[in-house]
C-alpha cells in the first residue's frame, strides 16, 4: 500500500517513541497537569495518557512488522497516528504549558507529517481491494454517522458562543479537531467506501482505529475519576463505551473480510519495489528481453 515503507515506519517510530515518553510520565506523575488543566479534566488527561502509552507500543511495533505487502498492519498504523495526531492536538492548541510542551508538539507534528507522508507515498494502483456488499455498507454506514452525530451538534454549542462572543476556556481544541479534520475524513472516506473505492475500502479502517482509541480514552477517563476524588458518570460513560464498541466491531469487520491482493513479482518487478513505483519501471526499462 504505501510505496516508500522505510521511511514512513521511521516516521511511526519516532512518534511512538515520543508518544511513550510524554504519556509513560503523565501516567506516572499526573500532578504534572495541576495548573495547566482544568481540575475536573484530570482524570481524562490521565486515561489519555494511558491509551497513548498502548498507541505508542503499538507503532513501535507496526515499525518493525509492517513490511512492504502487510496492508492491514499499515492501516492499523495510520489509525495510531490519527489517534495521536488527535490527542497530542488537544494539549498543543489547549496550550498545555508544562515540562512536556515540547514533546506534545513534536509528537503533534510527527504524527501529522506521518499521516502525509503516507498519503503522500500510497501507490495508486496496489494492491487491489474488495471489500463484501453487508460488511462494506455496515463500514460505511458507521462512519457517517458520525459527521451526522457531531456536525450537528458542535455546530449547535459554537452558535451561542459566536453570537456572544464568549471565549471558552477548555475544550475547544475538539471543536478545531472535529469539524476542520476528523469529521470530513469520516465523510469523505465514508462516501468512497459507499461506491466501492478503493481509497475508502483502504483507508476507512484506519479512522474505525482512531474512532475507537478516542472513544475508549473517554470511558476509561470516566472508569479513573474515583483515582482523583471524582465519581464516574453512567451518562458519559455509556455513550463513550457504545461507541468505542461500535467502531471497534466495524474495524474488526472491515480488516477481517478486506481482501487484498499484491503486485505479482516477476522478472522486472522485484520483491522490494512496486509494479507502479519509479524503481521498478525503471528496472523494467534496464531488465534484457529473454531469449
Amino acid at each position: 500500500m504505501l510505496t516508500h515503507a522505510r521511511i514512513n515506519r521511521l516516521l511511526w517510530a519516532v512518534a511512538g517513541l515520543l508518544a511513550l515518553a510524554a504519556a509513560s510520565t503523565g501516567v506516572w506523575r499526573p500532578e504534572i497537569y495541576e495548573h495547566v488543566v482544568a481540575r475536573d479534566l484530570i482524570p481524562g488527561a490521565f486515561s489519555q495518557d494511558l491509551l497513548s502509552v498502548a498507541a505508542g507500543l503499538g507503532l513501535l511495533y507496526l515499525s518493525y512488522a509492517a513490511t512492504l505487502y502487510r496492508t492491514r498492519h499499515q492501516i492499523v498504523a495510520l489509525g495510531l497516528l490519527g489517534y495521536l495526531f488527535y490527542a497530542y492536538g488537544i494539549y498543543v492548541i489547549e496550550r498545555t504549558y508544562n515540562g512536556l510542551y515540547l514533546i506534545y508538539m513534536a509528537v503533534f507534528a510527527v504524527s501529522f507529517w506521518g499521516i502525509a507522508l503516507a498519503g503522500a507515498t500510497m501507490d495508486r494502483n496496489s494492491p487491489s481491494a474488495s471489500l463484501p456488499t453487508a460488511p462494506r455498507l455496515a463500514s460505511a454506514s458507521g462512519a457517517i454517522l458520525q459527521p451526522l452525530i457531531f456536525y450537528p451538534l458542535w455546530i449547535g454549542m459554537l452558535l451561542p458562543l459566536m453570537r456572544t462572543g464568549e471565549q471558552i476556556d477548555s475544550l475547544y481544541s475538539v471543536f478545531i479537531l472535529d469539524l476542520c479534520f476528523i469529521m470530513p475524513g469520516f465523510l469523505v472516506l465514508s462516501l468512497l467506501t459507499y461506491r466501492n473505492h478503493r481509497a475508502g475500502l483502504l483507508l476507512l479502517p484506519a479512522l474505525h482505529v482512531l474512532g475507537f482509541t478516542l472513544m475508549f480514552s473517554l470511558a476509561v477517563g470516566e472508569l479513573v475519576k474515583p483515582l482523583f476524588g471524582a465519581a464516574p458518570s453512567l451518562a458519559a460513560l455509556l455513550p463513550a463505551l457504545a461507541l468505542s464498541g461500535l467502531f471497534l466491531v466495524l474495524g474488526i469487520l472491515h480488516l477481517a473480510r478486506l481482501r487484498t491482493t499484491p503486485p505479482q513479482e516477476g522478472p522486472g518487478v522485484p520483491r522490494s519495489a512496486n509494479p507502479g513505483s519509479a524503481q521498478a519501471r525503471r528496472q523494467t526499462m534496464h531488465t534484457p528481453p529473454s531469449q
